[in-house]
């Protein structure tokens, strides 16, 4: 299958999927550099601007979190108070004390992220999210985790001290800070700027910044689970059913039940596994930012002009 945007992160596509794809990590270093849509510039334009908060941006430390007081400030809009201004002055504090700045879901505010996300997305057939973290040198911005994505890690700017460890042994585990014991180290690298570090779903991971300020873009690929199963089971078991919400007595309520359980049947007794996995994806993909389309005031003043 031919997957351009992939491409240029992990080199042979196909080897990449049969080989590591949800098995083991891997650091890549493409010939010439990973190319990254976002880099330190970009993220310096959207601090600069004004109109950066949260959530979309954050600053997190390790060992010490902080408070969105923190990094953020209030500002006087039409004479109403507004919370959760990105603050650079306070970022750029925070950043010298050791904490890691965190830009969320770049794709949906960063156009050229934005494009390259959706291409990804297309080529995978999964939904795809940007972040970037930037980390101080001997710095580390979030202790050792699990995520509910299989990670692209382009690394930006800097490099980075990685360790990743053993993923969950079945079904029944959840993403966020690994309690307990501390599973098995499976890779350790230094990433450097364009290096790409694959982490598989649930691969346990943390991160240490090294050689400087530290900058990558994770580009984080969602797969559904049992709950985007359901619902959707649920959706496409029942879409265009038209019933009257409230039965009055108890024989039209055992008519709907009865409704109910043959729309089922009917629409289950064509469905297989793999289409409900093909929509429950697609209805994920669905949730992602639509592509922007950018006026241009100018040029419609032109053309009112013309």
């Amino acid at each position: 299958m031919n997957r351009p945007t992939l491409a240029r992160w992990v080199g042979d596509t196909d080897r990449f999927m049969t080989s590591y794809w949800r098995r083991k990590p891997a650091v890549f270093r493409p010939p010439g550099g990973a190319p990254s849509p976002f880099g330190l510039a970009d993220a310096d334009g959207a601090l600069a601007s004004g109109f950066l908060r949260t959530p979309y941006v954050e600053m997190a430390r390790a060992e010490d979190p902080l408070g969105t007081e923190a990094y953020t400030t209030a500002r006087t809009v039409h004479f109403s108070s507004h919370e959760g201004f990105a603050d650079e002055a306070k970022i750029g504090k925070a950043l010298a004390d050791g904490a890691t700045l965190l830009l969320r879901c770049v794709d949906q505010w960063h156009a050229p992220t934005g494009e390259t996300v959706a291409a990804l997305a297309g080529e995978l057939g999964l939904a795809v999210e940007a972040f970037c973290f930037v980390t101080p040198a001997g710095r580390q911005g979030l202790p050792l985790h699990r995520d509910d994505a299989d990670v692209l890690v382009v690394q930006i700017e800097g490099s980075k001290q990685w360790s990743v460890h053993e993923g969950p042994a079945d079904g029944d585990w959840k993403p966020g800070p690994c309690a307990g014991a501390e599973p098995a180290e499976v890779l350790r690298a230094t990433v450097r700027a364009g290096e790409v570090l694959y982490i598989p779903r649930g691969f346990a991971h943390q991160a240490v910044g090294d050689g400087g300020l530290s900058a990558h873009l994770s580009l984080t690929i969602r797969e559904v689970g049992v709950v985007e199963l359901f619902r959707t089971l649920q959706r496409t078991a029942f879409e265009g059913l038209k019933m009257a919400p409230r039965p009055l007595d108890d024989r039209s309520i055992t008519d709907a039940a009865a409704e109910l359980i043959e729309r089922a049947r009917g629409r289950l007794a064509e469905l297989t596994p793999e289409q409900l996995v093909d929509l429950a994806r697609a209805s994920q993909r669905a949730r992602m930012p639509a592509p922007r389309h950018v006026i241009s005031l100018a040029d419609m003043a032109a053309a009112y002009k013309s």
